[in-house]
């Protein structure tokens, strides 16, 4: 069993890398992000809550996190241990999933900080796309898709994601830079 923590700003690769690790390892991504959307797209009450937030390029409030954290890690897939990308995000955030993991007899086993350039995190976030149907990720420049707009895996729709407005982008690396980046000295 082993969870592990993948910290670094919007753009660093953190997704990319959970996903190595999943297959490599067996258990599951669990992406705040994904969590998001679906709450989103389900339209459930954290769903739209979490939306406020997202559309202002705010953090989504701990509470409503921790509660879709909590949701997630407690169905079966997650049993042998997670690989958290993009939570926790505060301290506080940190603190209570350390409390959610306690009670199930587990702790945060390895933290991977990856750090990138602002510069370089406003190139690789303004170039990405993603398919409507699958969800793959494509970028402009480092993984195109073979067809403009439409996804080499399934035919799906390519959109950039609200979020991905280069001044929703630097607000989010703000945002970071004041709240998350004291997760390097927590763990």
């Amino acid at each position: 069993m082993v969870d592990i923590v993948l910290l670094g700003p919007p753009g660093a690769g953190k997704g990319t890398q959970a996903k190595l690790l999943q297959e490599w390892l067996g258990i599951p991504q669990i992406s705040t992000g994904d969590l998001f959307r679906a709450h989103i797209s389900q339209g459930t009450e954290l769903g739209r809550l979490a939306k406020e937030y997202i559309d202002r390029g705010d953090l989504v409030p701990d509470e409503v996190t921790v509660r879709m954290v909590e949701e997630r890690i407690s169905q079966p897939d997650c049993a042998r241990g997670a690989i958290f990308d993009g939570f926790p995000r505060t301290v506080a955030q940190a603190e209570a999933l350390d409390t959610l993991l306690a009670k199930r007899k587990r702790r945060i086993d390895i933290v991977l900080y990856i750090q990138v350039s602002e510069e370089e995190l406003l190139r690789r976030l303004e170039g990405r796309w993603i398919c409507s149907q699958c969800g793959a990720v494509y970028h402009r420049v480092y993984h195109p898709e073979k067809v403009p707009g439409i996804c080499d895996r399934c035919g799906g729709k390519l959109y950039q994601r609200e979020d991905d407005t280069p001044e929703t982008q630097k607000r989010r690396i703000q945002v970071y830079e004041e709240q998350t980046a004291p997760l390097i000295a927590y763990y």
